[in-house]
């Protein structure tokens, strides 16, 4: 009886913490602003998703705390979970109706708790509860699903969201044809989708996944069966129709996604640089935007008219310059960190990356780097005579850098160099032992992951078209590490999948921007909680965390 007695008081705490959550994301103004975004047109708006979203956590939270394989009592304890968490939504809704809130929380407006309660007044403070408890119930229900279930379900729901999200980006793409017409009218709504538009992208996307679920284990194995040259042949075709694709798509884009889309490069270009540091290597590295300001300022002195240079150099001719620029500064940065490790490396790398950036604001050097005024009139690159000026264009540019700064990552990762890294990420004194010379190892280390930003900074000089010292603050490097964390530590598909993630999507949603670095925390919390080894990890960090954990949950309690 004791056993059962913690447990269900054990669903109703958790409910009660997703419910803090809730009332949290409430007054700070979260589900007042995002319930102008509408999913489904008069029916579902980002805010109450955000809402119910908490409701099927704390379902799947308490249907996790003994996976017993009794599926009434998990349903009963995730309904219970939802019912505490909306019971903490509801008693928000009743203190706004009798006390000010406002005076301490500004958030706390009519408007919130008319959403909250939907606009039913002071008697539809139960409503909050009854939907709690439903998606509590619904949560519960995840872990009780097979993959093939729950997956087809996940997928069509979240074509429902990106649909319903994403409406106003894909609105001019549809209308440039009369096919896309056709598409929005059949989905589209005047602000979000349609009732049946929302049913028909979930049929469709949910019933392919499960259509595939099905079959696709025969038509893998139809494709290992074939011989060697139609395999290749296959693969070939797949890899030429998606080179085709993303080749063609900053031209049904847009300018705005063109640019979001070159903002994704250059962090993927960061990334991978300083993915060679962290994930092979293990050399944390907090003052990397450092080299990024050193690629950017030494295209622009070299481009610009008036810069340093003695004759005005090409932008392909300043390109090698800025990367060796970096490759140099980065050495430099390693000699005097070469004995330092942990926190304390971390520490002394962000020293580097302001030190930097106060040298380039000096009035020492601001006859040559222009101090705050920074560098203007940098000129735009230019290929055959034909100039790379708009985000289209400049996006093949950093496509291309992309492509070539992955594909020597990846060679590094496969030699003796990268295996070399990957001891030294292990353990430093077995590396060491085993004959490594940890100064070059370190050094190439440091000097090959700054190339990669200083060439990232050289089109982002060409991009913006000048450079500022502002342009350069410590937040791009906790951008570039936390899309390494969320992505994958030491996977570059990883680099590409947490770019798009941290810099693609917020980008696309401008309004909510204020959130920006509240939902980058709540993002790094709960892959650290759900999926510690990123969203695209490694084969390797995979299995050694999963055999890490079973381990700790085969130990004997006590």
């Amino acid at each position: 009886m004791t056993g059962a007695r913690r447990l269900w008081g054990g669903a109703a705490r958790t409910g009660l913490v997703w419910g803090a959550v809730a009332v949290f994301l409430a007054l700070v103004g979260m589900v007042e602003a995002f319930a102008g975004r509408q999913i489904i047109a008069g029916v579902v708006s980002l805010g109450l998703t955000l809402l119910f979203l908490t409701g099927l956590a704390s379902g799947y939270q308490a249907a996790r705390l003994r996976p017993d394989g009794h599926a009434t009592l998990a349903l009963l304890r995730g309904a219970l979970a939802g019912t505490a968490a909306g019971a903490a939504v509801a008693g928000l809704v009743i203190a706004g109706r009798l006390l000010n809130l406002r005076r301490v929380f500004v958030s706390a407006s009519p408007t919130l708790f008319a959403l909250l309660s939907l606009d039913q007044g002071a008697g539809g403070a139960y409503l909050p509860v009854a939907a709690g408890a439903a998606a509590g119930a619904l949560g519960a229900a995840g872990p009780l699903l097979t993959g093939r279930a729950r997956r087809p379900l996940l997928l069509g729901l979240g074509s429902v969201l990106a649909l319903g999200l994403f409406q106003d980006l894909l609105d001019p793409v549809l209308r440039a044809t009369a096919a896309g017409m056709a598409v929005r009218d059949a989905l589209f709504a005047d602000q979000g989708l349609s009732v049946s538009g929302a049913l028909i992208a979930f049929l469709v996307v949910g019933g392919g996944s499960a259509v595939w679920a099905g079959q696709g284990a025969t038509v893998r194995e139809w494709v290992l069966q074939l011989p060697a040259s139609p395999r290749t042949a296959l693969r070939l075709l797949a890899l030429g129709l998606g080179t085709v694709l993303l080749l063609l798509l900053p031209l049904g884009a847009g300018p705005f996604l063109s640019m979001v889309l070159v903002l994704v490069g250059l962090y993927t270009l960061m990334g991978l640089g300083l993915n060679l540091e962290v994930g092979f290597a293990g050399l944390l590295d907090l003052g990397f935007v450092a080299f990024f300001a050193i690629g950017a300022y030494t295209v622009g002195l070299l481009t610009a008219a008036g810069g340093l240079a003695i004759a005005q150099f090409s932008f392909w001719t300043a390109v090698p310059i800025a990367v060796a620029v970096s490759l140099i500064a980065g050495v430099i940065l390693g000699v005097p960190v070469l004995r330092i490790r942990g926190d304390y490396l971390a520490i002394a790398t962000l020293g580097f990356g302001e030190i930097v950036r106060l040298l380039v604001l000096s009035d020492f050097l601001r006859p040559w780097l222009g101090g705050s005024q920074g560098v203007l009139g940098i000129p735009k690159p230019a290929l055959f005579g034909f100039e790379l000026r708009g985000p289209e264009q400049l996006f093949y540019l950093t496509l291309a850098a992309s492509v070539l700064v992955a594909f020597v990552a990846m060679r590094l990762r496969d030699s003796r160099l990268g295996r070399a890294w990957m001891a030294l990420r292990e353990d430093e004194d077995v590396a060491e032992a085993m004959g490594i010379n940890l100064v070059n190892v370190k050094l190439l280390a440091y000097g090959l992951g700054a190339a990669c930003a200083g060439l990232s900074g050289a089109i982002f000089a060409v991009m913006v078209g000048s450079v500022f010292p502002h342009s350069f603050q410590l937040l791009i490097s906790i951008n570039v590490l936390a899309l390494i964390i969320v992505g994958g530590m030491g996977s570059m598909p990883g680099v590409v999948v947490g770019a798009l993630f941290l810099v693609g999507l917020p980008e696309l949603l401008r309004e909510f921007a204020e959130f920006r670095f509240l939902v980058y925390g709540a993002a790094l919390v709960l892959m650290m909680q759900l999926r510690p080894e990123g969203l695209w990890p490694t084969a390797v960090i995979r299995r050694e965390l999963h055999e890490s954990q079973r381990a700790v949950d085969s130990q004997p309690a006590g």
